[in-house]
């Protein structure tokens, strides 16, 4: 019996030029939604489905994802020593039982590059691969990742992909689904289409930042050919396995899952303010004001 997935790797190499000149200095993965920066959401979420040991493909400029997940002794010695318990109790996240590790991509050479970086680390296992710039759920409260191992390791899949319905406009942005037979909360996967027009699309079905992989997945990204800007997708590696006859499965994401994803300013500023007005303590008085402001 192979052994039970424990491992995520999160690519959190871009550059996050569509967020200039906010992340001039600093990862977009780093940048705030309501209370906490981007990636905490992410490495909670995979937290609470069982991940365990996680790999961060990062990149120059990003040491302060680094610095964020480690234990800052000295902050909490103060906090504790100056009575300031409730702000203590918001750095429960280092406590958290998780390994973390970390790899540079040096270059940038697209997605199906970071996560190809992972290979060495991850060896043969299967393993997950979230983006880090992708929060699933208000306040990550999804077990989308926990969904996604079950049904690869039920089914005996190679391939796990989440998706999410977008509207029939939107399609050109995204890789796009083409199920195999009927779809339902999970379907088979016959392929993906990367940006298709509007007429050539297959579904509504958008690939939405969550994976699950054999380690086959590292095999066809070194057989990928570059394209534009001599970057390696991960779409075409996956569209190598399925074409080769790999099993590939699509999940959908609830109702209850929205996904953020925060590379512009149009989705960035429309998950603050949703995050935000979801705020405890905070949320009621900032919807009054919005009401006044509108």
């Amino acid at each position: 019996m192979a052994d039970p997935i424990d491992l995520a790797v999160v690519p959190v190499a871009g550059h996050g030029t569509r967020l200039l000149p906010a992340t001039k200095s600093q990862p977009k993965e780093m940048l705030p939604v309501g209370r906490k920066p981007v990636v905490q959401y992410v490495v909670e979420e995979l937290a609470q489905s069982g991940i365990q040991r996680l790999l961060f493909v990062t990149g120059a400029s990003k040491t302060s994802i680094e610095n964020h997940f480690d234990i800052d002794e000295g902050l909490v010695t103060y906090l504790r020593e100056s009575g300031r318990e409730d702000e203590l109790q918001q750095l429960s996240f280092e406590r958290r039982r998780m390994e973390y590790f970390y790899t540079r991509q040096r270059r940038q050479l697209g997605l199906g590059h970071a996560v190809l970086c992972a290979k060495p680390l991850v060896g043969r296992q299967s393993f997950v691969v979230a983006l880090g710039d992708s929060i699933i759920g208000i306040n990550a409260k999804s077990d989308i990742v926990q969904r996604m191992v079950e049904q690869f390791e039920k089914s005996k899949a190679d391939i796990v992909v989440a998706f999410e319905e977008v509207p029939r406009e939107e399609v050109v942005r995204y890789g796009i689904a083409r199920p195999k037979g009927e779809t339902g909360s999970s379907f088979e996967l016959a392929d993906l289409i990367e940006k298709p027009s509007v007429e050539e699309a297959p579904s509504q079905l958008a690939v939405a930042a969550r994976y699950v992989f054999s380690p086959a997945i590292f095999d066809a990204l070194e057989r990928t050919e570059p394209g534009k800007g001599g970057e390696i997708q991960l779409t075409d590696a996956i569209r190598i396995l399925l074409k080769e006859g790999a099993k590939g499965i699509g999940m959908c994401l609830g109702p209850e899952e929205p996904r953020f994803d925060i590379g512009n300013y149009e989705s960035y500023f429309k998950s603050f303010v949703e995050f935000a007005l979801a705020d405890p303590d905070y949320g009621d008085a900032l919807r009054e004001h919005i009401r006044k402001l509108i």
